[in-house]
């Protein structure tokens, strides 16, 4: 089954690209919803979050903001809170790596943000890369409501935009229309002959 790597920075329209490969039918694993999911109410996470970082977590219910300036700001922090999340996570994108090989899908997506900083770029057949300018990026999170030294701070902790572009297989530019991006998927979707891989 070939495994196609989704990646790039906060804010560069990850998601969106993502909903377009699954319009087209192909099966998507989203990290970061997964990632909500195991963060929200009463989550998988929950009960090892509030044991590591005390007063984060109330009556069920994670502080997103009190934990992103706990480990943005501590590298050990951090760490810690990827020890626990990253296991979690992975286990999830196993369980619908088999699931689609059971139902006989010959290929799934991986939208992984960190895709590059974990190093698993290498068990992926192709990465596509979503980018776009710097300015649209952090106008595009500001919207969301995080303040801009949270945002400044997110991408400092990632891979440079310009390095993950020159590790790609492809890139999908998101500065444009949403018309412009739909394009770039289909011919990507067209270059690797996914429509001919009985999806």
């Amino acid at each position: 089954m070939m495994l196609l790597g989704l990646t790039g920075g906060i804010g560069m329209g990850k998601s969106t690209v993502a909903g377009m490969f699954a319009a087209h039918g192909l099966p998507v694993f989203n990290a970061d919803a997964e990632v909500h999911a195991l963060q929200a109410r009463d989550g998988a996470a929950i009960p090892a979050l509030d044991a590591a970082f005390p007063g984060t977590v109330h009556e069920g219910v994670l502080d997103r903001a009190a934990l992103r300036a706990r480990v943005l700001a501590d590298d050990a922090e951090m760490k810690r809170l990827e020890a626990i999340m990253h296991p979690l996570v992975r286990d999830r994108q196993a369980g619908l790596i088999a699931a689609a090989r059971q139902a006989g899908r010959r290929a799934v997506l991986l939208d992984v943000p960190l895709l590059f900083e974990s190093r698993v770029q290498g068990g992926m057949d192709k990465v596509i890369v979503v980018s776009c300018p710097r300015a649209m990026q952090v106008a595009r999170v500001l919207a969301r409501g995080v303040k801009l030294a949270d945002i400044e701070a997110i991408i400092a902790r990632q891979m440079p935009d310009a390095q993950k572009r020159a590790l790609a297989d492809f890139i999908v530019d998101t500065s444009g229309t949403l018309e412009n991006t739909q394009a770039q998927v289909a011919r990507i979707f067209a270059e690797l002959k996914l429509e001919e891989l009985k999806l």
